[in-house]
């Protein structure tokens, strides 16, 4: 017997990465919990600067909606109810909006959970799961599969793992949890609440006027010792005469001068850095100025390019929200006795001039029959 024949022999299987460290990890180092911090500071965020929150809004709406069709048609008037009237955490309805949820929960935090609630033989509801009641953790005999946690001591899977669906967003080489779109923006935006704080505070100063009132006793002896009386009754009269209820003259003897606090200081124009910062913070979220209404596209090619760009990035979030609502229908469907699938049809995003894309379908028509002219 030679020696390949014995290497034959020789099975060569594995269920896991090899590069993995699954089996090295103890139970502190083996689940991925959502940091706390994290999720507190992107939400900060979305409260602290508005157009962050506008941006995520936005791109939640532009994705657009969705139709579902059952590969085998007898459930599918079933289906269709249920995807118009199921309900979703008891205060909403519909599968759209359990999506649109879902999906915000992760542009934000960059990891989203959902459940699937029933009572053994229908789905009751959806429930949008808080992304910080669940860590997730792989199956030690399983690499593919990530259990969802509760995030106490031990870190117990939910005993219904079919029933839960979590989705991650751009997630690192060898991490199960995703990436927030706000990664990265906490400095930028720092800095931006700081320029708006000392713009408040110096519209606090200088647009409330402030006056500084001067009284110089002049050379006489008898001025110079009641000093003290005639700034303290200047003072009160100033005061009155400065009462934003009444409108009242001031009448002073002697030197007195009377000068706007910061009159002389020019302010910090803030347009530019403001500008600067809101750039960042706009190529992060990959949406158009324009759509958030700032007026930076110089071209209206400028513009076109930058809604074909939003179109590609709108495709790429569908392709992760498409596993979710197959998973759900699909749960629907075996509980109806179908387990022939089903497939989700997006609507169509329109984010150019309707003429626009009637020429564009225009020119592909004569370009497909002038290729058919030509072949025969």
């Amino acid at each position: 017997m030679s020696i390949f024949s014995k290497m034959a022999k020789k099975k060569v299987c594995t269920s896991s990465p090899q590069t993995s460290n699954l089996y090295t990890f103890d139970l502190l180092g083996s689940y991925s919990p959502a940091s706390v911090c994290n999720l507190e500071l992107y939400r900060m965020l979305r409260e602290a600067i508005p157009v962050i929150d506008t941006a995520i809004h936005k791109i939640v709406r532009l994705t657009g909606g969705f139709t579902v069709k059952a590969n085998n048609g007898r459930n599918q008037a079933q289906l269709e109810d249920f995807i118009r009237n199921i309900n979703v955490g008891g205060a909403g309805k519909g599968l759209q909006q359990f999506i649109d949820i879902y999906f915000e929960q992760l542009l934000t935090y960059g990891t989203s959970a959902g459940e699937i609630v029933t009572d053994g033989n229908n789905i009751n509801s959806l429930y949008n799961v808080p992304i910080r009641n669940i860590c997730l953790k792989r199956n030690p005999k399983n690499f593919n599969e990530i259990l969802i946690c509760r995030p106490d001591s031990t870190n117990t899977p939910v005993k219904f793992q079919e029933l839960v669906m979590y989705s991650a967003l751009n997630p690192e080489a060898g991490s199960i949890t995703g990436n927030s779109i706000l990664k990265g923006l906490p400095f930028v935006a720092s800095i931006l609440v700081k320029i708006y704080e000392s713009i408040g505070q110096n519209w606090e100063r200088a647009g409330n006027l402030r006056y500084a009132v001067t009284y110089n006793p002049g050379s006489d002896m008898l001025d110079r010792a009641y000093a003290k009386e005639r700034a303290t009754q200047i003072a009160t009269e100033w005061a009155n005469a400065m009462d934003k209820n009444s409108v009242k003259d001031f009448v002073a003897v002697g030197d007195v001068q009377i000068k706007v606090i910061g009159a002389d200081n020019q302010v910090l124009d803030s347009e530019i850095p403001v500008k600067q910062m809101l750039e960042q913070i706009v190529a992060k979220l990959g949406v158009p100025p324009f759509i958030l209404g700032l007026s930076w596209s110089t071209t209206e090619r400028m513009s076109s390019q930058q809604a074909d760009a939003l179109t590609t990035e709108l495709t790429a979030y569908r392709r992760i929200l498409t596993p979710v609502i197959e998973k759900i229908c699909n749960i629907f469907l075996r509980l109806c006795g179908n387990s022939d699938g089903v497939q989700v049809v997006w609507d169509e995003i329109t984010l150019q001039d309707t003429v626009e894309l009637a020429k564009a379908e225009l020119y592909s028509a004569q370009a497909k029959s002038l290729l058919g002219g030509d072949s025969k």
